[in-house]
């Protein structure tokens, strides 16, 4: 009797769970992109942290540029842009092994990603800070607002390097990836 009192108490929450659980499985056929620090590749504008358990003398702190280079203690140059982080610590743990230490335990953390871009029916157009979680809606927020003509239909990202861009059609609540570039088109009265 008692477990049948509780489970009338909490049905509606129930049903909004698996509801919301549906829901965000069927993802209504538009792609998601969930920013996870394993999988990002490294680009232009993020700044990354490298650090060497027990060796502060390793520690780099630094904004990538185009070329993508950094140049690091006893390995000299490394191209970082494409790697995850992951590969980046695997690259600097084999360097740095044998020669220069016996077990290196090597951290890698973005700092700061590379900004994203939004242009069209926004009151300030421009690059913004990204952030883990951003949707087109907050990145139309962090520039002032849509404009009075805005279509909020009439949303696309271009994402991806130069070499593999895509256009892809959203809408306000579709999450950012660090680099985008947002135009929001103009409605049509």
């Amino acid at each position: 009797m008692r477990s049948c009192q509780i489970y009338s108490m909490f049905k509606p929450y129930f049903i909004v769970f698996i509801s919301g659980l549906f829901i965000s499985v069927l993802g209504f056929g538009q792609k998601v992109y969930a920013l996870s620090e394993a999988d990002y590749r490294l680009g232009p504008g993020d700044r990354i942290n490298i650090r060497v358990y027990g060796e502060e003398d390793l520690t780099l702190d630094t904004l990538l540029n185009d070329s993508g280079v950094i140049n690091y203690p006893f390995l000299g140059e490394l191209q970082v842009l494409g790697l995850t982080s992951k590969e980046l610590e695997g690259v600097i743990t084999s360097g740095l092994s044998g020669d220069y230490l016996v077990r290196p335990i090597v951290h890698i953390s973005i700092v700061e990603y590379r900004p994203f871009f939004i242009d069209g029916e926004v009151k300030v157009p421009g690059g913004y800070p990204f952030q883990p979680g951003l949707t087109i809606g907050k990145a139309a927020a962090l520039a002032h607002g849509f404009t009075e003509r805005a279509s909020k239909d009439k949303i696309y990202i271009v994402r991806g390097a130069e070499e593999s861009q895509e256009k892809i059609k959203a809408d306000i609540s579709t999450k950012l990836m660090p680099g985008d570039i947002v135009t929001i088109e103009q409605r049509f009265f």
